[in-house]
């Protein structure tokens, strides 16, 4: 009897000796979903300020129209107050090119040309967060996500709204804004393996003011397409920011450090949804 007790004490010190092998612990792979809406897309510069300043990790970053403007700036590697102060010397003149109307009054060669500027002509696949501008095939009608290639041109492709830029041809097809199926893009950051997916919608809550001229009158009404749209879009994402940026119209350039600022706000306002959801989203190996 007195052996067998040996022998159980031994066993059990055996047993409560063994190292306990800890789980892998994989990390929830966070996509930044920039959604379309011209001149109010300042107001992702304050999203990106806020998340850098808490530690967010961005692991994707999907942009349409507006959003790939910011996104790839972003993407590259320009930090939130980077983008700031390009946001806040951004000149009119420095992205639009007015051009003899016939499918657009702005032709879209200084939006290109501005980010290869500013990217150092890095193309898409080296920046350092991978990075997916969405546009639309005006033959098919596909949603397409440049993810490689020339940075400006696919920029240009996403920013081109229909009757304000000309299409841009990029090999055999024309691309015009991404906004026209997509203007939030949620769906290509899940295709692409995202499993938190935090989406910012500037195309809500349309302002109320009447439109003044043909172009603002096309961006206003392409601005209740990108509302109407991005209502199913969002339905999937995690985390949904939504900037109070209705007072902002498409092509006002003045209210860009409110546009700014409100980025910032709504922000503020769902980081402890946004740490919680990445927190609980840990996969286990």
């Amino acid at each position: 009897m007195k052996k067998l007790l040996i022998i159980f004490i031994l066993l059990f010190s055996a047993i409560s000796c063994t190292p306990q092998i800890k789980p892998d612990i994989e990390k929830p792979k966070v996509a930044l979903v920039l959604g379309a809406g011209a001149s109010k897309g300042f107001a992702h510069v304050g999203v990106i300020k806020v998340l850098e300043a808490n530690g967010i990790p961005i692991d994707m970053v999907v942009g349409t129209s507006a959003g790939s403007f910011v996104g790839s700036l972003f993407a590259y590697g320009y930090s939130g107050f980077d983008l700031q102060k390009i946001a806040l010397s951004l000149n009119r003149a420095d992205i639009v090119d007015i051009s003899i109307p016939d499918s657009g009054f702005i032709k879209g060669e200084k939006i290109e040309a501005f980010i290869n500027k500013s990217v150092k002509n890095t193309p898409i696949e080296r920046f350092k967060i991978p990075f997916y501008a969405v546009s639309t095939d005006i033959i098919t009608g596909k949603e397409i996500a440049f993810s490689r290639g020339n940075a400006g041109m696919a920029v240009r492709a996403s920013c081109s709204i229909p009757g304000v830029f000309k299409p841009v041809k990029i090999g055999h097809s024309y691309y015009v804004d991404g906004g026209v199926v997509s203007p939030v893009a949620v769906n290509i950051a899940r295709q692409y393996g995202a499993n938190v997916i935090i989406a910012v919608d500037i195309s809500g809550d349309t302002s109320t003011n009447q439109p003044d001229g043909i172009v603002e009158t096309i961006l206003k009404s392409i601005d209740i397409m990108y509302s109407r749209i991005a209502k199913n879009e969002l339905l999937s994402a995690d985390i949904i920011i939504k900037p109070k940026v209705s007072h902002i119209g498409s092509a006002d350039f003045t209210k860009r450090h409110e546009a700014i600022l409100e980025g910032e706000k709504a922000t503020q306002e769902s980081l402890q949804q946004i740490k919680k959801h990445i927190k609980n989203s840990n996969v286990t190996k």
